[in-house]
């Protein structure tokens, strides 16, 4: 399975790269989540590799292992000031995109036909949802409960605007990238706001990071840590997000987001040595290098419907959505550059609040080349996709809006 993931995820995000103008938007991301879900729906990919893959995304969910090694690794990495200034800072572009993304998709939605309240519970509401597990799910079986509709009908509604918004995310992430190496006083290269002193953008003050690497960068990928340190690195990252399962168990918490927590109180209370932080960010480091593509390839073939995606290609709902993202993503930049945050850090952390949950964190990451965000976005995916469907279906309850 190793062989036939990283085979055709390394394939597809070459032609990605090959690809004259799409390789400015994100084109490795792009064909890589899509081109492998064309090829399943019109069955030309042999029919056992596509039930192995299949199989083997769906049982072994490797997905929260990426995600684990990314978000301890990168939140361990971080200097201590920037972690926290960045958590309390990522509320207010996030609460403002919130608020004018609500306001333009449902203007825009009322303008093209579709009506304003309709649309922002309808097209708005699913595509900020925070993905299918987390989002779309609760909030067509909320629907349901509320309108006396049956649920798989409602979900089938609602499903094809996820995938197209985060369609639309992942394309303003690539665009945010392209314009960051432009221009590149407006982006800090993974780190959400500047760092007062001499240190590096990303760069963490630790010794053990100074030792290892020669320069105290955070995100280099050369090491001189022992295998033995690395690997306790990674267990580190295994065992707290074992915590963080725990707590889902006995208080309801989801396990990512519990997870979350524990690794940013760990690193504000020093809890992690140095060593194993450096360990956490050489694991960090592979798992971005070696298992993006791997993983967005199975991710394509095993759970991206091709006809869910066409289905949503429908003129008013596409101007809706593209006029949400697209607000959604500009709010983050402005407010982020009043807050003296990195605008187009920013601004994608606010793109992944329309993202297609962890997943789609990672292939709009992918395509924005800031993997370092992962903890951002999932504040965005997961708490403001979860304070999305609590309101929405409160609103429907009252509304009743068909």
């Amino acid at each position: 399975m190793i062989a036939v993931l990283v085979t055709g995820g390394f394939t597809c995000a070459e032609i990605g790269k090959r690809i004259p103008l799409l390789n400015r938007i994100g084109g490795s991301s792009l064909v890589t989540i899509f081109l492998p879900s064309f090829l399943v729906a019109h069955e030309l990919l042999p029919a056992p590799m596509v039930q192995a893959v299949t199989t083997f995304t769906r049982s072994t969910n490797f997905i929260y292992l990426f995600i684990t090694a990314v978000v301890v690794g990168s939140i361990l990495s971080m200097d201590r000031r920037v972690l926290i200034g960045g958590f309390l800072k990522i509320f207010i572009p996030l609460l403002v995109g919130s608020a004018v993304g609500l306001l333009v998709g449902g203007t825009v939605g009322w303008i093209v036909g579709i009506g304003f309240w309709r649309s922002i519970l309808y097209v708005v509401v699913p595509v900020m949802a925070g993905g299918v597990g987390e989002g779309a799910i609760p909030l067509s079986v909320g629907y349901a409960e509320a309108l006396g509709a049956d649920h798989g009908q409602m979900l089938g509604q609602i499903l094809p605007l996820v995938f197209f918004g985060n369609l639309v995310a992942i394309i303003c992430a690539g665009a945010l990238n392209t314009l960051g190496k432009r221009r590149p006083h407006l982006t800090g290269n993974g780190q959400l706001q500047p760092v007062s002193g001499k240190q590096d953008r990303g760069a963490r003050s630790s010794p053990a990071t100074e030792a290892s690497t020669g320069h105290g960068s955070a995100h280099a990928d050369t090491t001189r840590l022992d295998v033995a340190t690395i690997a306790a690195g990674g267990i580190t990252g295994i065992a707290i997000y074992v915590l963080g399962m725990l707590i889902q168990s006995l208080f309801g918490l989801p396990a990512p987001v519990a997870m979350l927590f524990l690794v940013v109180m760990a690193k504000i209370l020093r809890a992690v040595p140095p060593s194993l932080e450096e360990g956490s960010r050489v694991v960090f480091r592979f798992f971005v290098t070696a298992v993006t593509y791997p993983l967005l390839f199975s991710t394509a073939v095993a759970l991206t419907p091709w006809h869910e995606l066409v289905e949503a290609f429908h003129p008013a709902n596409l101007v809706t959505i593209v006029a949400t993202v697209l607000s959604l993503t500009a709010t983050g930049y402005y407010v982020g550059r009043l807050l003296r945050m990195y605008p187009i850090e920013t601004a994608i952390v606010n793109a992944c609040h329309s993202g297609l949950g962890g997943t789609g964190d990672v292939m709009i990451l992918t395509a924005a080349e800031r993997m370092e965000l992962m903890p951002f976005a999932q504040v965005a995916t997961r708490i403001g996709g979860a304070l999305t469907v609590t309101t929405a279906i409160v609103a429907m309850a009252h509304f009743k809006v068909f």
